[in-house]
């Protein structure tokens, strides 16, 4: 029996370029058969075997999942339309991989902001908008529509943000009902801007398009306004927008 004919484990996964470890799986998972095993107890493989993990392994380099490879059962026949249907993934794959390489080589060269869309997170630094402004952006990016995001973008590209006074950034939270009137009546941002900001709260418009609808994205933006501005500078935002609303500004 010493000359019989075959393949040891270890042999065989020499000869398929893989280990025992991986051929004992394809074993427990139903790929490979169990082979005969000589007088003395060990295996005995041949050269199906050998063709059968040689296969295996592939079509798991290709991309196939070992269940995927199980499903083609031991036909030898071409898998013409597993392939055909790999295909078609791996080209959805290349295509996202694309978008993703063209996204990271826009982040390197700008030095763009990983936690914003790319085109406003570039809008977002050229602006060099204060910490709070750059944080909601990142909230209102979350939860609004591309259109009302297009359009916040176009604004800090075209300085529609420019007249947001530093004075307002400094605004502490006890000011004083005169200050907070004085800085309203000397602000005055464009309409677009009081909408996207001093009525977020209201304004349905702002939120028609939200992803996940208007009520979830009101909520997210009403709380981060809470959080990122204390409410003198929330008073000076409504005072702003009561005040344009009065002398009528759009």
């Amino acid at each position: 029996m010493e000359n019989t004919p075959g393949w040891s484990t270890r042999q065989l996964a020499d000869l398929a370029g893989t280990t025992e470890r991986a051929v004992r799986h394809y074993h427990q998972v139903g790929l490979v058969p169990e082979p005969e095993r000589r007088a003395n107890g060990y295996k005995r493989y041949g050269v199906r075997h050998l063709v059968r993990v040689l296969r295996i392994r592939r079509l798991s380099r290709l991309g196939l999942s070992l269940t995927r490879v199980a499903e083609l059962g031991d036909a030898d026949g071409h898998p013409r339309d597993v392939l055909r249907a790999l295909e078609e993934e791996l080209s959805r794959d290349i295509e996202r991989l694309r978008r993703t390489r063209d996204e990271v080589t826009s982040m390197l060269r700008q030095s763009a902001p990983i936690d914003l869309p790319p085109d406003l997170g570039r809008a977002v630094t050229e602006a060099a908008v204060s910490p709070s402004d750059r944080l909601l952006a990142v909230v209102m990016a979350q939860v609004l529509g591309p259109s009302v995001i297009d359009t916040y973008t176009h604004l800090l590209r075209s300085g529609g943000t420019s007249s947001l006074s530093p004075a307002f950034d400094r605004l502490p939270a006890d000011a004083d009902g005169r200050a907070r009137q004085e800085l309203a009546e000397r602000w005055s941002p464009p309409a677009q801007v009081l909408k996207m900001f001093a009525d977020f709260p209201t304004a349905r418009e702002v939120c028609a398009d939200a992803p996940r609808g208007e009520r979830h994205a009101r909520r997210a933006i009403t709380l981060a306004v809470r959080e990122l501005y204390n409410p003198a500078q929330i008073d000076v935002l409504l005072r702003v927008r009561t005040h344009h609303r009065a002398v009528g500004a759009p």
